[in-house]
């Protein structure tokens, strides 16, 4: 098998990041380019981002999980606390996101640190989903190795008899991840691939210090 994809080539000329168009905190560039891609409605699901894990076996992986909420603080999504990247962030609490948004010619690339969120957090974010995607939580061990799609599909009707007309609770095994960046590059796509590249770091007292990256 073999394919060129050599000739593959686009422009980008659509924006430019320049420093004098960005504040002191990462978080609110963040906000602004979100709400625009949002309301660009050309991208069905604009939280989603890429998050790259350490796992055991000694090498990176990358996933794409869908951002829940989003403060100064950091980046919150959720998860099987046992599945391949639980084990992963429980091992090494280091992980990269990154989010692409090719009609807005964007990437936003987030280093930082990770930890559980509270519990009541988790429980609250968990009674608002659907009842199958409760349902779904409970029913797959997440990773594992399973014999067929079948067994999955058996399960869930189980599951659904056991808690028909019942609260279905959290299971303590599945919650939300509080990601605390500790570095924030904006890329915007520019002509002749000479692309802007703002990169935010976080000083030991707390302020971010702002620099331009050659792209």
């Amino acid at each position: 098998m073999h394919r060129d994809l050599g000739n593959h080539r686009k422009s980008y000329n659509k924006k430019s990041l320049t420093e004098d168009a960005i504040s002191d905190n990462p978080m609110e560039l963040f906000q602004k380019w979100y709400y625009e891609v949002e309301a660009s409605q050309t991208i069905d699901e604009p939280n989603a981002m890429t998050i790259s894990t350490l796992g055991l076996d000694g090498f990176p992986k990358s996933r794409v999980v869908l951002l829940k909420k989003y403060t100064f603080e950091g980046f919150i999504f959720y998860s099987n606390y046992n599945s391949e990247k639980g084990k992963a962030i429980e091992a090494v609490p280091r992980v990269c996101l990154s989010f692409f948004w090719p009609i807005m010619e964007r990437q936003i690339i987030i280093k930082g640190t990770v930890e559980k969120i509270a519990k009541n957090l988790s429980d609250g974010y968990f009674e608002s989903r659907p009842e199958g995607s409760k349902l779904g939580a409970i029913v797959s061990n997440q990773s594992s190795v399973i014999p067929s799609r079948e067994v999955l599909e058996v399960e869930l009707k189980k599951l659904e008899k056991k808690y028909k007309g019942k609260e279905i609770e959290r299971p303590d095994y599945w919650g939300g991840y509080l990601v605390k960046p500790v570095s924030m590059e904006f890329w915007q796509g520019r002509d002749n691939r000479l692309h802007d590249r703002i990169r935010y770091t976080m000083q030991s007292d707390y302020n971010w210090k702002i620099e331009r990256l050659a792209p």
